[in-house]
């Protein structure tokens, strides 16, 4: 499988350490609104839906935390309280015992 993604720069790189592939992707797909592949059509949360109704899309996301946690030892996604978008905190422990934690905004 092949990511990329942006350094610190902005330049866009191609990601070669697995859990920070799976981990990309993860992020990616968070950020992805529903239906916006045509490739990947079942992947993404329904964020711009979410903002207009003022649902949180918690049943998408857990399902994408669902299809990612098996290439972690342990995922959690979990949602910020009183945000005005989705946003979310994921702590994600990598095979090799890493432990990452990031926020994401959709």
């Amino acid at each position: 499988m092949r990511s990329y993604g942006r350094d610190s720069n902005g330049v866009w790189a191609e990601i070669t350490d697995t859990g920070y592939i799976w981990l990309a992707t993860l992020i990616q797909t968070l950020r992805l609104n529903r239906g916006e592949s045509p490739f990947y059509a079942g992947y993404g949360i329904p964020a711009i839906q979410s903002v207009l109704t003022q649902i949180a899309p918690d049943a998408a996301v857990a399902q994408t935390q669902a299809q990612f946690v098996p290439y972690f030892s342990s995922l959690t996604v979990s949602r910020v309280a009183g945000a005005a978008v989705p946003t979310y905190n994921v702590t994600a422990v990598f095979l090799n015992g890493q432990v990452i934690q990031t926020t994401v905004y959709s």
